[in-house]
């Protein structure tokens, strides 16, 4: 059975930053495509980053670009989310997300695998 895993989330006071980490099992699953999406209270699913397994092509959700840096750790099978300079606005539970194929988009139905979500709580 292929899992995502993330890890990471807590609570952290506006302005600081927050690394989340998402591994891949077994060592047989590796999405070509890896990624995080973000949910608050009461909003649809939102695209946050993703990655291509080789690293080359990364993309941003327009809320976080210049704050967030995604990563890849190939040997490890796991991605990361570097949150930096930290808002309210970005509590939320946020979940990394896979695919084996396609493009690196950005809507919910572009992602087959999904982790069951980390929550990221930043107070003001």
């Amino acid at each position: 059975q292929v899992q995502l895993v993330e890890s990471g989330g807590g609570l952290v006071q506006a302005g600081n930053s927050l690394r989340l980490s998402c591994a891949a099992a077994p060592r047989s699953f590796r999405p070509w495509i890896m990624g995080w999406f973000r949910q608050a209270p009461g909003a649809e699913r939102e695209f946050v980053a993703g990655m291509t397994w080789c690293g080359g092509t990364t993309a941003y959700g327009d809320s976080v670009e210049g704050r967030f840096t995604v990563s890849r750790d190939n040997d490890k099978n796991s991605i990361y989310l570097e949150m930096n300079s930290l808002k309210p606005e970005d509590t939320a539970i946020y979940y990394c997300v896979g695919r084996f194929d396609g493009c690196l988009g950005s809507r919910v139905d572009d992602y087959k695998y999904w982790g069951q979500g980390t929550q990221v709580t930043v107070s003001s």
